[in-house]
C-alpha cells in the first residue's frame, strides 16, 4: 500500500490546538453538509466550519507545516493543499466506505491526509480504515501523526465505541498525478539524500538528482 505516516506536530503545538478546541462549541456542524452525495449517505460527524476564525487559523498554520516537511515533499510533491477541516466523532459516529471525490471545488485529490488530534487513548474505536487492490489496513495513530494514502482508496472512519476522536483532514493534488510515478520519484529522491548523506557530494550523486529533476519535469503537471 502506498502511504506515508510521519509525526507532524509537536506536544505544545497539539496542547495548544485542543485548548482553543474547546472553547469553539458552536462552531460544530453536521459533517454531512461537506460531503458529496453518496458519501453523505454514510457520513455520520461533526465539523469545525471552515469560515471560522479558529479553523483559518490552525488550518494555516498546519498546511504550511505540511509544505515545509521535506519527507512530505518529496513523498507527495504537493502543489496545493485544499478542503482542510477539523473533524469530530463522538460515541456512536462513523464514516462508512466511501471515495473521495475526484475534483472539488478547491481542487484535485491525488492524495488524501488525516492528522490525529487527540490521543488515542482518548477514545475506543474510530479506527481509519483503507482499501487497496487486495488488502485492508486499519490505522490509529498517535497525537500530532499524519497518514497520506492515494484519494483512489476505498476508505472509512469505524464506529467510536467510546470518547471522543479528533483529527484535521485534507487533500493533496499533487505535481505529478500517477502513484507509481510518485513512488519511482521518492525512491530516487531518498536514495540520492541517502548517498550524499553517507558520502557527500559526488558525480554519481549529481547524476541521481539529475535525473530525478528531469523526471519530475517530464512527469509533473
Amino acid at each position: 500500500m502506498n502511504y506515508l505516516t510521519h509525526q507532524l506536530l509537536n506536544s505544545e503545538e497539539l496542547e495548544i490546538i485542543r485548548e482553543d478546541l474547546e472553547k469553539e462549541e458552536l462552531f460544530w456542524e453536521n459533517g454531512k453538509q461537506t460531503a458529496g452525495k453518496q458519501a453523505a449517505k454514510v457520513k455520520n460527524n461533526l465539523q469545525l466550519r471552515r469560515d471560522s476564525d479558529l479553523s483559518k487559523k490552525f488550518s494555516g498554520l498546519i498546511t504550511k507545516k505540511i509544505i515545509r516537511n521535506e519527507l512530505i515533499k518529496s513523498f507527495a510533491l504537493p502543489k496545493k493543499i485544499h478542503g482542510t477541516i477539523f473533524s469530530k466523532y463522538t460515541k456512536g459516529m462513523k464514516y462508512g466506505t466511501h471515495i473521495d471525490n475526484a475534483y472539488m471545488s478547491s481542487g484535485r485529490a491525488d492524495l488524501s491526509f488525516t492528522i490525529f488530534i487527540n490521543c488515542k487513548e482518548d477514545y475506543k474505536g474510530g479506527e481509519l480504515s483503507i482499501e487497496s487492490f487486495n488488502s485492508e489496513e486499519k490505522f490509529k495513530l498517535n497525537a500530532g501523526e499524519i497518514i497520506l494514502y492515494p484519494s483512489t482508496y476505498l476508505h472509512s472512519v469505524e464506529e467510536v465505541i467510546d470518547g471522543e476522536r479528533l483529527v484535521f483532514i485534507g487533500w493533496i493534488e499533487s505535481y505529478v498525478k500517477s502513484i507509481e510515478e510518485r513512488e519511482y520519484l521518492f525512491d530516487l529522491d531518498a536514495s540520492a539524500r541517502s548517498l550524499l548523506a553517507k558520502y557527500g557530494r559526488s558525480d554519481e550523486v549529481d547524476l541521481i538528482f539529475k535525473s530525478y529533476s528531469n523526471l519530475l519535469r517530464r512527469l509533473g503537471s
